[in-house]
């Protein structure tokens, strides 16, 4: 598939569904090809989805808080298409609870999938990009990051924690050619935000002054572009898709 991406080779995390599928399916139609990423087999639909497009695209079975399995992830992208351009971290959970009942495990296990997970998998992805002297590492944060939210003390302290990492290792290996930047969706259309009551909903909306949910898409073109040759002079940059809820 041609495109701007055509020669690049892109691992998308977490790319089962919403904004992780979005993510793979915009980068394969900008011509990359696209390794997803997921638990057990969950990745096979997407990557069925672009190779029915014209894509190139292989599905892996990957739990990103392993190191290991990291690892194996990145081989497979190298021995399918035999290079790294463009990382993007999407894996995340959530295990809301006030601070007060929250349990350790609870606090571990969306900290180890959504801020350890980014660390392991850009560690992984670092030596073949510096090799080639250059690539995308396109952390995935949120709102929530940036301005907190009641019952999401372990979310919110990942994905701040996200940003502060992200400006580290952009700082770390600009020299290289690589460039590491923060996409911080808002409140965006996913199965998540469509399982609120209706007042949840209007409660949230009244925050945003666009008055709507994002799109996946939406996110997934602020991906497209940090992955891009245009932003070849953007890095430890958070971008911001919230509609205005956080500015």
């Amino acid at each position: 598939m041609s495109g701007p991406l055509a020669d690049r080779v892109a691992i998308v995390t977490g790319a089962s569904r919403g904004i992780g599928r979005a993510a793979a399916r915009r980068l394969a139609a900008s011509g990359a090809a696209v390794v997803a990423a997921a638990r057990g087999d969950h990745a096979d639909a997407v990557a069925g989805e672009i190779r029915a497009a014209g894509g190139r695209s292989v599905a892996v079975s990957a739990d990103v808080t392993d190191p290991r399995r990291v690892d194996a992830m990145v081989r497979t992208a190298l021995d399918e298409y035999g290079r790294v351009d463009v990382l993007v971290n999407n894996a995340g959970i959530v295990r809301d609870r006030l601070a007060l009942r929250m349990s350790p495990a609870d606090w571990d296990a969306v900290v180890a999938t959504n801020l350890t997970a980014a660390f392991n998998c850009a560690r992984a992805v670092l030596r073949p990009m510096i090799r080639q002297r250059g690539g995308r590492i396109i952390n995935v944060g949120s709102v929530v990051g940036r301005m907190g939210n009641p019952g999401q003390a372990n979310y919110a302290a990942s994905k701040a924690g996200l940003e502060g990492f992200s400006r580290a290792l952009a700082r770390e290996v600009a020299s290289r050619g690589i460039t590491v930047n923060v996409v911080a969706p808002g409140m965006i259309d996913t199965d998540m935000t469509a399982a609120l009551t209706e007042p949840a909903q209007a409660a949230m909306l009244a925050q945003i002054p666009l008055g709507r949910l994002g799109t996946t898409e939406e996110v997934a073109g602020a991906i497209g572009f940090l992955a891009s040759d245009e932003a070849a002079y953007v890095t430890g940059h958070v971008l911001a898709v919230n509609g205005g809820m956080y500015m």
